[in-house]
């Protein structure tokens, strides 16, 4: 049953200043735990069958506070393998990974200072989150709960959002959507039949967001739709912000905007103003619950 999660730790930011590559691997406490769960990182380590992942993406992502994590989920029986990275992106790596469930997308944020420096801006004005510190290890800590937490509210309105099933520091636990081995590819990599099927579809998702779920998604582009089964799937939710952020309306824009640009590239024109009516005041269906994860 998806949960959020919290686990108190040591305060580990200082060590993790003073941290140089997996050198701490090597202190006997570490190296237990680490020796717990190295069979389980063989995909992601580039060993066995899995020679093929490129190595430095265990020395980028993998830093001491993400290890302790995953090995408190592996301990729990919520994750058995991380197998290989399936997306990269400027905040994060997503890797397959196994579970008595099923496949799974395990999704890293990273946790270097820089990645997140423009990011305040979707947490700031949204009162889920008021109060909160602002040191930037918590503040992934946050988006990542955010993530949960945007993704948990589309799910439950009936939109095809990946299933967030677990959240830990900066380690989010979702469905796998794709077939046993590969992910599906986002709406930029296919050709569809008929675009602007897909665009009424898309154009009536961005209003159950709005509408039923009260927030925008806040990044809505071909980038961040995968196409499987031949319906898109929204995915990426950690941005979206609640419609009454200072921002939100902006942010509703420019995805609606994104929207009627993917649809022009397809050859068909449409209006941005009018799709924006449609989005804020238009009739949304009642759509029916997806199928969980168990």
């Amino acid at each position: 049953m998806p949960r959020e999660e919290e686990w108190d730790v040591p305060d580990l930011d200082s060590l993790m200043k003073s941290e140089t590559k997996h050198e701490w691997i090597s202190e006997p406490r570490y190296k237990r735990m680490f020796d717990d769960i190295e069979d389980a990182l063989q995909g992601v380590m580039g060993k066995g069958r899995f020679e093929w992942v490129d190595r430095r993406v265990f020395d980028q992502v993998f830093d001491r506070l993400t290890l302790l994590a995953l090995h408190k989920l592996m301990q729990q029986g919520e994750i058995e393998t991380i197998d290989y990275p399936i997306a990269r992106g400027k905040e994060a790596h997503v890797f397959h990974a196994t579970s008595k469930l099923g496949p799974l997308a395990v999704k890293i944020f990273h946790t270097t200072n820089a990645v997140f420096k423009g990011l305040a801006k979707y947490i700031d004005g949204d009162p889920r989150f008021s109060g909160l510190s602002r040191r930037h290890r918590e503040l992934v800590n946050i988006w990542v709960r955010k993530e949960f937490r945007n993704l948990k509210r589309m799910r439950k309105s009936g939109l095809r959002v990946p299933e967030p099933l677990y959240n830990l520091k900066n380690v989010l636990v979702m469905e796998f959507i794709g077939d046993d081995e590969s992910p599906s590819p986002r709406l930029k990599d296919v050709k569809v039949e008929d675009p602007m099927s897909v665009f009424e579809e898309l154009l009536e998702m961005a209003a159950v967001i709005w509408q039923t779920c009260d927030l925008v998604h806040a990044d809505l582009s071909e980038y961040n739709i995968l196409w499987h089964d031949g319906r898109p799937w929204v995915i990426d939710a950690g941005q979206a912000v609640i419609t009454r952020h200072p921002s939100a309306q902006e942010f509703l824009v420019r995805d609606v905007t994104r929207l009627t640009q993917w649809v022009g590239r397809q050859g068909h024109h449409v209006d941005v103003a009018e799709s924006l009516v449609r989005v804020l005041d238009g009739p949304v269906p009642d759509l029916p619950s997806l199928p969980r994860v168990d």
